[in-house]
Parts: structure tokens; C-alpha cells; sequence
């Protein structure tokens, strides 16, 4: 996922999207808590999604102001 495909969606559809991401980054941390976990890497990406969509969305709330 690209910060740049991020800047083409419009502010209803990256609250749908951080939604989802979180819901991922809980079953991960549950799957992890219970030992399931086969790739700890799929942690840190949906980490970083999460932060680069919050990211896109101060940005873009930053210009309408």
C-alpha cells in the first residue's frame, strides 16, 4: 500500500480502510498472544499501514483548514 494510492481516496473510505486495518492488527496480536502466529512481519506492516493511512488523513484534513 502507497501513500500515493492512500491521496486518492477520499475521507470515507480511509476511515473504512483504518477500520479494517486495526481489526487485522487485533486478530494478529490475539494470533501472536495464543502463539499462532506464523510471520511476525505481518505485524509490523499492518503497524505501518495504519500509520501511513492516519498519516494521509492529517494531511488531507490539514489542507481543508
Amino acid at each position: 500500500m502507497n501513500a500515493s494510492e492512500l491521496r486518492t481516496k477520499d475521507a470515507a473510505e480511509l476511515k473504512e480502510l483504518l477500520m479494517k486495518l486495526r481489526k487485522e492488527q487485533f486478530s494478529l496480536r490475539m494470533q501472536h498472544g495464543n502463539g499462532t502466529l506464523d510471520g511476525r512481519h505481518q505485524l509490523k506492516r499492518v503497524r505501518r499501514d495504519i500509520a501511513r493511512v492516519k498519516t494521509v488523513m492529517n494531511q488531507s484534513q490539514g489542507e481543508t483548514a
